[in-house]
């Protein structure tokens, strides 16, 4: 069915970070919705790929919405599971939501939660706020792209447009997981998040 790399991959080799021993193995860092994307850090060659989220249209009543695609995330991810590990943004109903909305992006969250337990890779959920004191993020999803470009400056154009907020979120996620297991506390998170 999906034959050859979708154009919603794209792969960049990262510079070592200097005076850092990095653990063997791949963290995926994932933020979730019609609109994510998946960044896959290879903690040991320093290489990083970017999927943005692939989606299928579906009719919702008389509305056609985007969905993301069970099958094609698993075909992209299939490749990478592997001694993978995956941390995902945990998300939840934001005020003035509204129910079909928050119903969908739940729906999301599910998909990708179904997608890594199928492929055997292991995830842990990370609350917005915990990843983004700790990456020093300010300025919403400007300040997320403005981040992953300071931190990945030969990868900046993957980061470049507006829309690749998505992309920069989860390359911070994947850097926020992998700075925890540096430091010997890799995300073990309660039930509720804490």
């Amino acid at each position: 069915m999906h034959g050859t790399m979708p154009k919603t991959q794209t792969q960049a080799n990262l510079a070592p970070a200097t005076g850092r021993t990095k653990l063997s193995g791949k963290i995926i860092g994932v933020d979730p919705g019609a609109t994510g994307a998946f960044a896959i850090l290879d903690t040991e060659t320093h290489h990083l790929v970017i999927i943005d989220m692939p989606t299928t249209k579906v009719k919702r009543g008389t509305r056609q919405v985007n969905q993301v695609d069970a099958v094609c995330l698993a075909n992209l991810l299939r490749s990478h599971a592997d001694g993978a590990r995956a941390i995902v943004e945990k998300v939840h109903s934001m005020p003035g939501q509204g129910v079909a909305s928050t119903f969908s992006f739940g729906r999301a969250a599910g998909i990708i939660e179904g997608v890594l337990a199928a492929l055997d890779i292991p995830f842990s959920l990370v609350p917005p706020a915990t990843w983004t004191k700790k990456m020093r993020l300010f300025g919403g999803k400007d300040g997320s792209r403005a981040r992953a470009q300071e931190l990945f400056p030969d990868q900046a154009h993957l980061f470049a447009r507006k829309k690749d907020d998505g992309r920069a979120d989860a390359t911070l996620i994947a850097c926020y997981a992998a700075e925890e297991e540096e430091h010997g506390s890799f995300i073990r998170l309660s039930e509720n998040g804490d």
